[in-house]
């Protein structure tokens, strides 16, 4: 339902408390009292049967006594009495209700999920049970029983639990840090992350929103959710539990390689979320993004002018993953003339500790002009040589003059040691982000690195199946079937090597061989080419080979083949008398002296469904840990920065008389296991390893699939386990024109913003302002990205394509609300091609992704002068009436459920 009746929750008209007490001690005291002083302008209503009046508030005995429907009911009254109390606020119209009363159990049976049930049934919304409440300031609403109110101010912070809730409330209080809202989610009913994510993006009065996360219930609407909002603006999480075990064993080493926490920084990265680690860092990086807009690079250069302090700067730089700015020859030679001749000439710049506010102004002007940097932390020590203050004013308006004059504003962080008042009111005006010590001026510098990165990263959004791979899925898919009716949970190597041949992943060649000859026959030609093979037992009753001796390896000649063939044989057969026995796997031995030994493979979380696992391979991959995981689908670019983010990357790379691996095979692999995991859902791990890379490319040396049986949406639905919607090839399609021509139409990529670009160069003016209701004359990067960067979990947009040319002729877009229930769009053609028929087949392929979606209606809003989509529209089915708001504007609606 995501922001369906939220304005009820957090700004809401009338609020009436069950469970309200005078009992001093009282839950429902103290509620009353929260709600009382906050300042809440309109009526507060006690419920309770025992009462007529409470602290001189007149009560009623119960919700269908009011004479007015409450917008937010808030319950405090014992767990068995929870559900009925639900079912009188959604009987009688209540829009949304709070649940702080705890115990109410879990799951199906439960006294929660009867409540959640019955609130379903009404449209009322809920926070927890089990929580500590909900806090708006500027509705002056206080729902809780924290001890203390917050602050007002421009952060949402929403929370798993209240008690870490009302610890940053009180942290925010001691350092006048303010809220626009703090929710305390508790056991999430019903209002869980997604949905404050998606009230709390479109809220003008948040800036920046803070997550305390202990689990995410469902992933996919928390993704398209968070996706949304760090969009928007800043969304900085912190998760607990990041070192809790595991609940149970993994199968593989990917399964073990994948834990929890693992899998839930793959998620926030993915979603473009900054994660930090602990509070008060979760506070700085909120500060640090809201004084300073994200920019690209990572080279800082330091201005100081203490030496000591500059190198302390300049390890936790390094040790933050930052990298130290070089100082041009063209800022070193300005430097030069104009500092004194101790300067120390690299950076850090230190300009000595008598250095006046000119020396300041001058050595940071220089600095800000030099493009071999992309920000500057400015440092001071202060000294009886030279006033701090000034120096701080030399440094805002020499930040002043630069913002005003160049391209690009370069970011600039200060440092004042001991901080002197003054110096801080005046970063403070300047709006220059400003900190106590170095190490907290480089990690804010870095949470901006941190948040560009991961906008980046959101910016990708991957094809389901990438342009120039055909991977063979019936072949796949009847290899998994077959597996899966017969009720067994692991492929033999066999079907393991069919499955790496449907798609396309190089693997060592096994052969099954039933008698010793057979076996023999099968390692003749890799035995005299001067090879080695291994001979490993093949039975569905037995996993753990080497358990029973059913491996041999390194076998050099035909008749040690056949020898450890029939070794092998009889020991199963005494050793396993029960054991169903196919035969021998004979495989060559794979000898790459300088290859790369690395691990690839699929694993499964219970909330993020697959995960895509790389990192560096052998028998001790849990010791060694060296790994780094993804949520697909992934492309060449998301595969390449997962490779980055492990330590093995860096023997990928060529060093002493190894050559380089063939990086791009490494990526490619990822990516087909990225699109194997589309394909079959079934296969719940993956396991290759070692995973062999050198200059000549990759191989799978050993593998194991473990499968098991889907139902439900994840069996009928493409992708339904994946957390991020791809790319949807599917929709890709030729559309024939009235003319006889065919266009090619796609969903819109990311990448499109060129061939944007040129198509509104033959846009006119005033089909743009049709489109846009006003003049458009700027198409920055920032503008043509809200056309091009979408989520498709939420969202739609088709380019038309000139097959000839390559040319885009036109687009039509369409946004569904949070809740999935209205569509809006927009559409605009090129200006040469107006009256061709475009435009009405693209009208209708929206229509057609909005009934697919399950939208119940399409909406758009269009001049009134604009007759021509006026008339399409009609055609189309649309209900047309005036905007009330505005006299210029059309509302045109298509109602889609009958």
């Amino acid at each position: 339902m995501s922001t369906w009746n939220l304005d009820k929750l957090f700004a809401p008209r009338s609020i009436a408390l069950v469970g309200a007490s005078p009992r001093e001690g009282s839950l429902g005291r103290t509620v009353l009292r929260n709600l009382g002083r906050a300042g809440f302008a309109g009526p507060i209503t006690p419920v309770n049967p025992r009462h007529r009046e409470i602290d001189g508030r007149a009560c009623v005995a119960r919700l269908s006594d009011l004479s007015e429907v409450p917008d937010l009911v808030v319950v405090a009254s014992p767990p068995a009495s929870v559900p009925g109390v639900i079912e009188d606020a959604g009987r009688i119209g209540a829009g949304a209700a709070i649940v702080i009363t705890a115990g109410l159990g879990h799951g199906p049976g439960s006294l929660a999920e009867d409540a959640r049930q019955r609130a379903r049934r009404y449209g009322l919304r809920i926070v927890g049970p089990n929580c500590l409440g909900v806090m708006a300031p500027r509705a002056g609403l206080d729902a809780s029983f924290a001890a203390n109110a917050p602050l007002a101010g421009d952060l949402a912070l929403i929370s798993q639990s209240g008690a870490i809730a009302a610890g940053l409330v009180e942290w925010g209080r001691q350092r006048n840090v303010g809220f626009s809202a703090v929710v305390s989610l508790g056991d999430k009913a019903d209002v869980d992350f997604g949905d404050c994510l998606d009230w709390f993006a479109a809220d003008r009065h948040t800036r920046a929103i803070l997550l305390y996360v202990e689990s995410i219930g469902a992933a996919r609407k928390f993704m398209s959710a968070a996706r949304a909002a760090s969009r928007a603006k800043p969304v900085v999480v912190i998760k607990s539990g990041r070192h809790a075990q595991g609940a149970k064993a993994a199968a593989t080493h990917t399964g073990a390689l994948a834990g929890s926490d693992g899998v839930y920084d793959a998620a926030f990265r993915r979603a473009g979320l900054l994660r930090v680690y602990d509070l008060d860092e979760l506070f700085a990086a909120a500060e640090t993004l809201g004084r300073q807009k994200p920019f690209q690079g990572s080279r800082l250069a330091i201005l100081t002018n203490g030496g000591g302090v500059g190198v302390l700067a300049v390890d936790r730089l390094i040790d933050r993953g930052g990298t130290l700015a070089e100082i041009s020859e063209e800022t070193g030679a300005v430097l030069d003339a104009m500092l004194p001749r101790t300067w120390s000439r690299a950076n850090p710049v230190d300009i000595i500790g008598d250095a006046d506010a000119r020396r300041y102004a001058g050595a940071l002007d220089a600095l800000l002009k030099d493009p071999a940097n992309d920000a500057v932390l400015v440092l001071n020590v202060p000294t009886a040589l030279a006033s701090a203050p000034a120096a701080a004013q030399a440094v805002v308006e020499t930040v002043a003059r630069d913002r005003e004059t160049a391209f690009r504003r370069k970011p600039v962080f200060a440092v004042w040691i001991g901080e002197d008042p003054e110096a801080g009111r005046a970063f403070e005006a300047a709006g220059i982000p400003h900190y106590a010590n170095e190490a907290d001026a480089v990690q804010g510098f870095m949470h901006l690195v941190r948040w560009r990165e991961a906008q980046d990263i959101l910016m990708r959004t991957p094809a389901s199946l990438p342009q120039d791979f055909a991977p063979d899925r019936a072949a796949a898919r009847a290899i998994v079937e077959h597996v899966v009716a017969e009720g067994r949970t692991w492929l033999d190597p066999m079907e393991v090597s069919g499955l790496m041949r449907a798609y396309a992943i190089p693997d060592a060649p096994v052969t099954l061989a039933r008698t010793a000859e057979e076996a023999g026959a099968a390692a003749r030609p890799f035995v005299e080419a001067g090879g080695t093979v291994a001979v490993k037992i093949l039975s569905p009753d037995i996993v753990h080979k080497s358990d029973i001796g059913g491996v041999s390896l390194d076998l050099t000649s035909v008749q040690a083949v056949e020898e450890a063939t029939r070794d092998i044989l009889a020991r199963a057969a005494r050793l396993k008398p029960q054991a169903r026995i196919t035969g021998v796997t004979v495989q060559p031995m794979v000898r790459k002296p300088k290859a790369r030994e690395l691990i690839a493979g699929i694993a499964h979380d219970d909330t993020f469904g697959p995960v895509i696992v790389f990192g560096r391979g052998g028998t001790a991959v849990e010791v060694i840990n060296d790994k780094a995981l993804a949520l697909p689908p992934l492309d060449m670019n998301l595969a390449a920065g997962l490779i980055s983010r492990t330590r093995v990357s860096r023997v990928l790379a060529a060093y002493r008389d190894v050559p380089a691996a063939d990086l791009e095979a490494v990526q490619l692999v990822l990516v087909k296991l990225s699109q194997l995991a589309a394909d079959l859902p079934e296969v719940r791990e993956l396991d290759i390893n070692p995973f062999l890379a050198d200059k000549d490319g990759v191989i799978a040396v050993d593998a194991r699939v473990a499968v098991a049986p889907v139902s439900g949406r994840r069996a009928s639905a493409p992708h339904a386990s994946f957390a991020v919607r791809p790319y949807p090839i599917e929709w890709e399609r030729r559309l024939p024109l009235p003319d006889g021509r065919e266009v090619f139409v796609r969903p819109v990529r990311p990448e499109d913003e060129a061939l944007f670009l040129a198509f509104f160069e033959r846009v006119t003016d005033e089909d743009l302002r049709l489109r846009f209701f006003a003049p458009v004359k700027d198409f920055s990067h920032s503008f043509i990205a809200r056309l091009t960067q979408i989520d498709y979990a939420r969202a739609i947009a088709f380019v038309a394509i000139d097959p000839d040319t390559g040319e885009m002729m036109g687009a039509v877009r369409l946004h569904a609300d949070a809740n999935h229930e209205s569509g809006e769009y927009a559409i605009l053609l090129r200006s040469d091609l107006k009256g061709i028929g475009l435009g009405w087949r693209l009208m209708q392929l929206m229509i057609e992704w909005a009934k697919t979606e399950g939208l119940a209606h399409v909406e758009g809003q269009v001049l009134r002068e604009n007759r021509t989509m006026l008339e399409m529209c009609r055609q189309l089915g649309f209900a047309i009436r005036a905007d009330a708001d505005d006299p210029d504007l059309k509302v045109v609606r298509l109602d889609l459920e009958a």
